[in-house]
């Protein structure tokens, strides 16, 4: 086995190591809420959601193939990696790939650390933008497109990530306020079962749009590295076995849980009742499938938190806005910290070369995993306990704060 069949090994293995830490640190947007009104046992919601994760991976693959080429120019317009790039099996692509995938994956695992909800589409486009631009230049990052759509950092990114919460929390608000407007002089006829089988419903409609988006993103950069290295020659195609590993490794880290960011986003924010939950999931539903069909890229994550603080506001309830803050300053952090992660790693493998360079990069990220992952089983956070009453804050940027009398 040559050095170039190594380093794409390298990179199939850590896309989909990407993937996994997508399906468990996004399982919240789905499920936080009807795990914390009870609509769902805490283990019967993650797993319906790795279900529904896995088919929505299987609807489309329209995203696949475009997922890199929206941010950095290493593909032409059909697709294809730049000629320039392919020389060496691939190599320069592979690195700039392998480098970008590691940022992704070290913001992800440490914003589940800390257990604070942040878009894992933005840390994977940051770490393949900062990878591109180490290895390109800043010449060969797309900031805004060509002017007909938009498209690039501002378009893909900056754009969506201040526009999406609000309009979620908009949506969610005047949903929230119209359910319990309208179900005030009935509620003595209705029961929270109902309720809670609606957020069942919406819940599930959000797993669906997940899988479908973000599976798509771990395809399209392993079918790039396929075509770099000479193993695959469709642009217009995805190969089955692609599609399949990417899709178990999502539904695989879905039902693996990431209880942390469950549990701030369930409890950490507002105390959800299942009418709130019912509008919180709704408007995450609606809001997605809208900006899926008008064409525009929205964070899952974004959507889902600003509902939930939407809902919160509709009905009129304590709303914990220290926790909200963190998760702001997260969302700010989480491209610009990506991109220079995706850079170092770049500058770090560039500096070795070829597959000593490569296999330093990946080294750096069992490390880094391993160590957040000792960390977090020091404050664990499980399906025994992701409901328990959010005195104060309990992620790790707190275990070591004086404890105070609890307000409501």
């Amino acid at each position: 086995m040559d050095a170039a069949t190594i380093i794409l090994a390298l990179v199939i293995v850590t896309a989909l190591a990407f993937d996994f830490t997508n399906g468990f640190h996004d399982t919240a947007n789905a499920m936080a809420a009807s795990i914390s009104t009870g609509a769902l046992a805490p283990k019967v919601a993650v797993g319906l959601s790795a279900v529904l994760n896995l088919v929505g991976a299987f609807l489309s693959v329209e995203v696949a193939l475009t997922v890199s080429n929206a941010v950095i120019k290493i593909q032409d317009a059909d697709g294809a990696p730049r000629p320039e790039l392919l020389s060496d099996g691939g190599s320069a692509l592979l690195l700039i790939i392998l480098a970008g995938l590691v940022g992704g994956i070290v913001w992800n695992l440490f914003t589940w650390l800390l257990g604070l909800p942040s878009s894992s589409s933005h840390a994977l486009l940051g770490g393949l933008t900062g990878a591109g631009a180490a290895g390109l230049g800043f010449a060969g990052v797309k900031w805004t497109g060509d002017g007909t759509k938009l498209d690039g950092v501002v378009g893909k990114i900056l754009l969506p990530s201040l526009l999406s919460p609000i309009v979620a929390m908009a949506v969610a608000f005047v949903g929230c306020w119209l359910v319990h407007r309208v179900t005030r002089s009935v509620m003595h006829r209705l029961e929270e079962r109902h309720f809670r089988w609606g957020q069942i419903g919406s819940a599930s409609l959000v797993s669906i749009a997940h899988g479908t988006n973000d599976a798509q993103k771990t395809m399209g950069v392993m079918t790039l590295a396929l075509i770099a290295s000479g193993h695959w020659e469709r642009t217009d195609a995805v190969p089955l076995w692609v599609k399949l590993s990417a899709a178990i490794a999502i539904a695989l880290g879905t039902y693996i849980g990431g209880w942390r960011i469950i549990r701030t986003l369930g409890k950490g924010l507002v105390d959800i009742t299942p009418r709130q939950g019912l509008s919180s999931d709704g408007s995450t539903a609606a809001v997605l499938l809208a900006a899926s069909h008008l064409g525009f890229a929205l964070s899952t994550t974004h959507v889902a938190t600003g509902s939930v603080l939407g809902g919160g506001l509709g009905r009129g309830t304590h709303v914990r806005w220290a926790t909200a803050g963190r998760m702001v300053v997260a969302w700010a952090m989480t491209f610009p910290i990506a991109a220079g992660m995706g850079a170092l790693m770049w500058w770090a493998g560039h500096t070795l070369g070829g597959l000593t360079g490569a296999v330093l990069i990946f080294t750096i990220l069992c490390a880094a995993a391993g160590w957040m992952y000792h960390r977090s089983r020091l404050q664990h956070v499980g399906a025994h306990n992701v409901n328990a009453e959010w005195d104060r804050p309990k992620d790790v940027l707190d275990q070591h704060a004086p404890t105070k009398t609890p307000t409501h």
